[in-house]
């Protein structure tokens, strides 16, 4: 027996229309440097698409903290999550990189 969803608070209501305007702000850029259309459903159905994908993506960087023992998501449990992803781990590698020259030159 399936259950209902819960119901969505108001700070998730204004977060979801906070990434659809986003989503349909960059879908609307990438239209017209392509000269392509994206329909009002196109843009809806990638806004619940990256929204799944954040909620994953925050449920296992929280559970990569908890099973450290920690209450806070550092860079490992980034770096953690990127390991099935070989072109985002070296980008997230590049930029740690560029990061710790510019703190060793300060």
């Amino acid at each position: 027996m399936a259950t209902d969803p819960p119901e969505e608070t108001e700070l998730q209501r204004r977060l979801r229309s906070a990434l659809w305007f986003s989503i349909g702000k960059i879908v609307d850029e990438e239209s017209l440097r392509f000269d392509v259309n994206a329909t009002p459903q196109f843009i809806a159905a990638l806004t619940v698409l990256v929204s799944t994908q954040i909620e994953n993506v925050s449920r296992d960087l929280e559970s990569f903290a908890k099973h450290a023992g920690r209450r806070t998501i550092n860079v490992d449990d980034v770096m953690l999550l990127t390991r099935r992803n070989e072109g985002l781990e070296k980008l997230m590698r590049e930029f740690l990189d560029e990061r710790d020259d510019r703190t060793r030159q300060r």
